[in-house]
């Protein structure tokens, strides 16, 4: 995956100018709002040198009331500010969210067998979070704090330039220390979000797999894993820490220098009557005014550098080619006869390794073929090509004439159904599982696809039954009934073209012969796609392809391969002994 950074002139264009209504609002009140908390500094001066001085008692009236205002008007605008901002950053967050999970689900096949679920799951919600700095209070907040430190650089030197340029020359270099170390945070906050990532995958394969931890009693191999993960994310933060606690102790340091040099020059300057000690308290409370806005703005900075570097990891998702950009697969395909025609077709998973060689042959429409042959000789890669799961490497597939690359995808799987080796269900009801391909299917249709499968014979035995709810992953099913809702959301979908990969391997042989009628009925008039273990289940099929090597060894009809008494005869009469 290529580095991506993400530019402030990006930032700016896509999520601060589209906001810019609502952030000019925020920047006014937060204008107002400083504006109002230099009230009490000034007001200080005319306190010690007027009221306390001279025994102004109106003076001291006018005082305590513009106090008084200055603290509402800081109150209410703070409090709007947190409300419009806030709930406005959150509102982006979602949107980004959605927008990653969209882009995400448009990535190729290959992009998911090479990351974790639960690390893209992490991506998509925590890389987004930091946005909240950028149209939250966060960047405002710094605009405030600049506005803050200006004013009170100009009043500082109305009451003295001689301490002002003092104090200046630790906060310039207060300044230059922040912005290398806040060059030097980004990176790390980067590979912070990168590392959460994969913990969180790992942690949420422990989860799913925590059967088979069990079973092998691998629980303390699992418990090393994800503490050497956490001690890395610790690693990552504690390199963060050292990098901020240095812009805060520099700044402890060198802004301290600063009171001292103050208090020293101050003195100096009231015992020679050049200056009073209301502007010398004045003096001393806007400089507080001014250093505290730069303190705050380290830690803003930090927060705005956790925001680019999530700005950063998800605009590589954003920027990866999606399966179907809608450039090249421009054919829209109407309703499908569906005839399949692989034409010399290659694949490899990894460069240099080919799983498939020069594939050739023809799924005329409504035809059975099954794929057989050991492990790993290229039946499901077939079956995923024939999907659009998969892309040759060389050659082409061709549906209707069509060349299969060319063709929208979107046009092409509403007419494809699938019934996988892992029949995956969702977690939820036994009538949104069925119900998935179709949520808008009538509650006939719904039934007649319960009934073709079989489904019904173990549904009428629950209280609740369509209504059942099977857990996540149907684990409160057993591996034939979570075949037979498979077989029934497929049935439901009416597609023009099947796949169909091991369909019936978690079957009881009584299961198996039900299903077998249900998946005859639902094989009619459509091209289907057929991978089998047990070649008792494919003797119907009108071509049987067998795959060695990558290859097509034989190929024919059951009779004809039985009577050649080649690799298909050696694998029939095997199954048939055992």
């Amino acid at each position: 995956m290529s580095k991506t950074k993400v530019t402030i002139a990006q930032v700016f264009k896509t999520i601060i100018w589209p906001r810019r209504g609502i952030l000019l609002v925020g920047l006014l009140l937060i204008i107002i709002s400083r504006l109002a908390g230099l009230v009490l500094p000034g007001a200080t001066q005319y306190l010690m040198d007027d009221v306390i001085a001279k025994g102004d008692v109106e003076m001291l009236k006018l005082i305590l009331i513009a106090v008084a205002g200055s603290i509402l008007i800081q109150s209410v605008t703070s409090y709007s500010l947190t409300q419009i901002l806030s709930v406005e950053a959150q509102r982006l967050i979602s949107i980004l969210r959605s927008k990653v999970q969209k882009q995400v689900l448009r990535l190729p096949i290959r992009f998911f067998d090479n990351n974790k679920s639960g690390a893209l799951v992490s991506r998509i919600m925590n890389d987004v979070e930091g946005v909240r700095n950028l149209v939250g209070t966060g960047l405002v907040q710094l605009f405030g704090g600049v506005l803050t430190s200006v004013i009170c650089l100009v009043l500082l030197i109305r009451i003295s330039p001689m301490m002002t340029l003092y104090v200046l020359v630790p906060v310039i270099i207060f300044g230059l220390i922040s912005l290398k170390a806040f060059a030097k945070i980004r990176p790390i906050f980067r590979e912070r979000g990168k590392i959460n990532a994969e913990v969180t995958g790992r942690l949420t394969e422990t989860l799913n797999g925590v059967r088979v931890i069990k079973g092998f009693n691998a629980e303390p191999q699992e418990i090393k894993s994800f503490e050497q993960g956490v001690e890395k994310l610790f690693l990552n933060i504690k390199a963060s820490l050292t990098s901020t606690s240095l812009i805060t102790s520099s700044a402890t340091f060198l802004l301290g220098l600063a009171s001292t040099g103050i208090m020293g020059i101050g003195g100096y300057m009231i015992i020679n009557g050049q200056l009073t000690f209301g502007e010398f308290l004045s003096f001393t409370l806007y400089l507080g005014f001014m250093i505290a806005p730069i303190v705050q703005m380290s830690n803003i900075g930090s927060q705005l550098t956790e925001a680019f570097a999530g700005l950063d990891r998800t605009e590589e998702l954003m920027n990866m080619a999606p399966e179907d950009d809608g450039t090249v697969r421009t054919t829209k395909i109407g309703t499908m006869k569906g005839d399949i025609e692989f034409k010399n077709v290659s694949f490899a998973y990894e460069e240099g390794k080919e799983v498939l060689t020069n594939i050739s042959f023809q799924a005329p429409s409504g035809s059975v073929i099954a794929l057989v042959g050991t492990s790993g000789s290229g039946k499901t890669t077939i079956a995923g090509l024939a999907a659009s799961f998969l892309n040759p490497e060389s050659g082409t597939i061709t549906v209707d004439g069509i060349d299969m690359g060319t063709v929208s995808l979107d046009s092409y799987r509403s007419q494809l159904g699938v019934v996988l080796q892992d029949d995956f269900l969702f977690e939820g009801t036994i009538r949104e599982n069925i119900l998935f391909p179709r949520p808008n299917a009538s509650e006939q249709q719904l039934l007649a696809a319960v009934k073709a499968a079989h489904v019904h014979e173990f549904t009428d035995r629950f209280e609740k039954g369509l209504d059942t709810v099977i857990g996540e992953r149907g684990v409160k099913l057993s591996g034939g009934q979570r075949q037979r809702i498979a077989i029934a959301r497929a049935i439901l979908a009416d597609p023009r073209i099947l796949i169909l990969d091991e369909a019936t391997s978690n079957l009881d042989t009584e299961s198996e012969s039900l299903i077998q009628e249900s998946l005859r009925g639902l094989m009619k008039g459509r091209t289907t796609f057929v991978i089998a273990h047990r070649l008792s289940t494919i003797r119907q099929a009108d071509q049987i392809l067998v795959i060695e090597r990558g290859q097509i060894a034989e190929r024919g009809r059951h009779e004809e391969l039985i009577e050649r008494m080649g690799r298909y005869y050696e694998l029939y009469t095997y199954q048939a002994r055992i």
